[in-house]
C-alpha cells in the first residue's frame, strides 16, 4: 500500500508543479478514462504532442504499466473510486520520471490487451466479459450534467470522518481517514485472505497500535523514533494488513519490508529521503529459464529511481542488477518469481479421413435386322462383295464362297424392294470396364434379335489416418509438418529472350502438401488447456483439366478448452455426392423396374468423412525424492 500512498503524492506534486517536471518534452497527458465496449474495456488516456509509449505487464498482483515518454502530466490527480469495471480494479497515474509518465491499470488478472493510438488519444482495450458499468474520468464534472461513475476533486474533507456508506474522495497528497481509506479498498478487503481484526482506539498512541498489530499478526515491526501521533478509530472485522496500511496512511507513515519480513515504520519523506544516503550494490542474477533480456522492462520498473539499474548479459544468461542495499534482495526475489520453470505440453492429434466411392451401372443394347436391310453398328455383317470359294469339307475340292470382310461400321443396307424392318436401342451408350457382358440372339422369323448387356458394380474405399505429435512449452507456438512438396511448373509465355523474341520460359514452383499441425496451448490456472489448433491434410491429384493438378485440403481453425488428458473433436466434415444418369429408349426406360431393360442407369455416390480428435497432456516437472538420513 505504501506504493499507493506515494504515488498520490507524486500526483498531487505534479499536479500542483507541473513546469517541475523539466523542459524538452512535446506530449502533454491531459486526462484518463475508463470506457465499456463491446466484449472489451478501454482505457482512454487523452495525449497531446509526440511521445514514445513502453507497456509491459507484472504479476503478483496483475498489471498492466504503460511509460509515455517525452510527456508531461497535466491531467488532475484524481484518485480511482474503487469500482471494479471489466477486471480494471484501479488507475494510478504520475510523472514518473522528469520526462516520462507512467499510467498503472491494476487487474483482476492478467489479458490479452491492444494499444492503439489515434489523433489526440491513446486507446488501451483489454478483453473483458463484463461491459455494463459507468464511464470514469479523472476530469471534474460539474453536477449539474452529471457522469455516472466519474469522481472529482471534492473539497478538503472535515475533521470528523464520515460514515464508510458515504466517503468521497479526498484530496490527492493528503492523509486518508482510516474509513476512507477501507472504503476506497473495500473490494481488496473482500477478497484477502489474511486474519480479520476488530479493534477500538481511543487516542492511542501509534507505537502502542502499532505494537497491538506486531502481537495480532506475529509479524516484527519497528517503529522509528521521530514517529509520533495519536490515533482515535474503530476497526470491525477487516483484514489486519489492510487495516495496518489503513492506520498507516492516517498517520501520514509507511511500512518498509526488510530482510526477514521485518516492517519498519516511518515517515514518507524520512523514507523516501534514506534511499539517497544508502549505498549501492550490485549483483549477478542467473537465469535458468526465461531469457534475461527479456526480463529487463519488469525489472527496470521496480529497481530504485534513480540510482537502480538493470543490464542483460547475454553470454551468462543474466542479470547485472545495482540498486540500493535495502532494496537489492527484493529486487533479487523479484527476479526469483519471475524466472519459473514453463510447463510443457504434449498434443497428440489424429486426423481421419475415408473417401468412399460406390459405382453401379447397367445397361441392354438391341440389334434387329434382316439379311436385306439393317444398321451395322453393333452386329458385324458379312459383305457379299468380298466371297471366296473355300473348300468346307476338306475333300480339296472348294464347295462354297464365303465373304472374307464385313461391311464397314457405318454401313447401313436398306431394302426398298418389300416390307423390311430394322432397329437399334442405345447403340452408343457404353460402361466403362463392365464387370460383366453377355449377348443374346434370337431369330424372330426373317430378322434376327440381338441383345448386349453390360453391368458393373465397384467400390473405392480411401481410409487415411494421421497421428501427429508434439510438444510445445505453455503459449509457445508449434508445427509439425510431415509429407511432400509438389513441383508445379509454370509456363510464362511473354517473357522476352534476348533477340527480342517471345520464347516461352519455364519456371518450377514447390506446393507443400501433406499432414500439417500448428498448436498454441495456455495452462489455466485450473489445469485445463486453451488451445489455438490449425490442423490440415492436403494431397495432389492429377486434374482433367490442363492445369495438370489439383491440391485437396481439409482443414480446420479452432480455439478450444479442454482437461489435462481430455479427447476433443474440433473438426468433422461429412460430404456426400450422388450422381445419377439414365439414357434410353424414350417412354419405356420410364417403366417402373421394366425400364431397366430399355436403357442404361449409372449412380455414383461419394462421401468424405474428415474427422480431428486432439488430446493434449501437461507434463509435470520430475520430481526427485529427498534423501534424509
Amino acid at each position: 500500500m505504501k506504493h499507493i500512498t506515494l504515488l498520490v503524492a507524486c500526483l498531487a506534486l505534479a499536479a500542483a508543479s507541473p513546469a517541475l517536471a523539466g523542459p524538452g518534452r512535446d506530449g502533454e497527458v491531459r486526462a484518463v478514462r475508463v470506457l465499456p465496449a463491446s466484449g472489451k474495456v478501454e482505457v482512454v488516456i487523452d495525449l497531446q504532442g509526440a511521445v514514445e509509449i513502453r507497456d509491459f505487464t507484472l504479476a503478483s498482483p496483475a498489471r498492466l504499466v504503460i511509460d509515455f515518454l517525452g510527456a508531461r502530466l497535466l491531467a488532475p490527480a484524481t484518485l480511482y473510486d474503487g469500482q471494479n469495471r471489466g477486471g480494471v480494479r484501479n488507475i494510478r497515474y504520475a510523472q514518473f520520471r522528469p520526462d516520462t509518465v507512467r499510467v498503472v491499470i491494476d487487474l483482476d488478472a492478467l489479458k490479452d490487451y491492444q494499444i492503439q493510438r489515434r489523433e489526440g488519444q491513446v486507446r488501451v482495450q483489454i478483453g473483458s466479459e463484463r461491459t455494463a458499468f459507468a464511464t470514469w474520468t479523472s476530469q471534474p464534472v460539474d453536477p449539474a450534467v452529471g457522469g455516472a461513475g466519474r469522481t472529482a476533486l471534492p473539497a478538503p474533507t472535515p475533521a470528523v470522518p464520515a460514515p464508510a456508506a458515504e466517503v468521497t474522495t479526498p484530496t490527492a497528497g493528503a492523509p486518508l481517514a482510516i474509513d476512507q481509506y477501507l472504503a476506497l479498498h473495500r473490494r481488496e478487503a473482500a477478497q484477502s485472505q489474511a486474519p480479520r481484526i476488530t479493534v477500538t482506539w481511543d487516542g492511542a498512541d501509534i507505537a502502542e497500535v502499532t505494537a497491538g498489530f506486531a502481537a495480532f499478526s506475529g509479524r516484527t515491526i519497528i517503529v522509528s523514533k521521530n514517529v509520533t501521533g495519536k490515533v482515535t478509530a474503530e476497526i470491525k472485522n477487516q483484514p489486519w494488513d489492510l487495516a495496518f496500511a489503513a492506520v498507516l496512511e492516517s498517520q501520514g507513515l509507511a511500512a518498509q519490508t526488510l530482510p526477514g519480513g521485518i516492517f519498519n515504520v516511518a515517515n514518507k519523506v524520512d523514507l523516501a529521503r534514506s534511499d539517497s544516503t544508502v549505498p549501492v550494490e550490485t549483483r549477478l542474477v542467473r537465469v535458468n529459464y526465461a531469457r534475461a533480456s527479456s526480463l529487463v522492462p519488469a525489472v527496470s520498473a521496480i529497481v530504485s529511481k534513480p540510482r537502480g539499474t538493470v543490464v542483460a548479459d547475454s553470454g551468462s544468461n543474466a542479470l547485472v542488477i545495482t540498486d540500493v542495499q535495502t532494496r537489492i534482495n527484493q529486487v533479487e526475489e523479484f527476479v526469483r518469481g519471475l524466472d519459473l520453470r514453463t510447463p510443457q505440453v504434449s498434443i497428440l492429434a489424429k486426423i481421419i479421413f475415408v473417401d468412399r466411392t460406390d459405382i453401379e451401372d447397367l445397361g441392354l443394347k438391341y440389334d434387329l435386322g434382316s439379311a436385306t436391310q439393317f444398321f451395322n453398328r453393333l452386329v458385324q455383317r458379312p459383305d457379299p462383295s468380298t466371297a471366296k470359294p473355300v473348300d468346307t469339307n476338306l475333300d480339296g475340292i472348294p464347295d462354297a464362297l464365303v465373304p472374307t470382310a464385313n461391311f464397314t461400321p457405318d454401313k447401313t443396307i436398306v431394302d426398298l424392294g418389300g416390307n423390311s424392318l430394322s432397329a437399334l436401342g442405345n447403340a452408343t451408350s457404353q460402361v466403362a470396364d463392365p464387370a460383366l457382358e453377355l449377348i443374346f440372339s434370337t431369330a424372330l422369323g426373317n430378322f434376327d434379335l440381338t441383345t448386349f448387356l453390360q453391368a458393373l458394380q465397384r467400390v473405392d474405399l480411401a481410409d487415411i489416418q494421421a497421428e501427429p505429435s508434439i510438444t510445445t512449452l505453455d503459449n509457445r507456438p508449434a508445427e509439425i509438418l510431415v509429407g511432400d512438396k509438389v513441383p508445379i511448373r509454370v509456363i510464362d509465355l511473354s517473357a522476352p529472350t534476348a533477340g527480342g523474341a517471345n520464347v516461352p520460359r519455364a519456371t518450377v514452383n514447390f506446393q507443400q502438401t501433406g499432414i500439417n499441425l500448428k498448436v498454441t496451448p495456455h495452462i489455466t490456472a485450473n489445469r485445463q488447456i486453451l488451445m489455438e489448433v490449425h490442423a490440415e491434410n492436403s494431397s495432389v491429384k492429377a486434374a482433367p483439366v490442363d492445369i495438370g493438378f489439383t491440391f485437396q485440403t481439409q482443414q480446420a481453425d479452432n480455439q478450444i478448452l479442454v482437461s489435462d488428458g481430455e479427447t476433443a473433436v474440433i473438426g468433422g466434415l461429412t460430404v456426400t455426392s450422388v450422381t445419377v444418369t439414365k439414357s434410353g429408349i424414350p417412354f419405356l426406360v420410364d417403366l417402373p423396374i421394366l425400364g431397366k431393360l430399355f436403357g442404361f442407369t449409372s449412380q455414383t455416390e461419394e462421401r468424405r468423412d474428415l474427422l480431428i480428435l486432439i488430446t493434449p497432456h501437461i507434463i509435470d516437472d520430475l520430481v526427485t525424492p529427498s534423501t534424509g538420513n
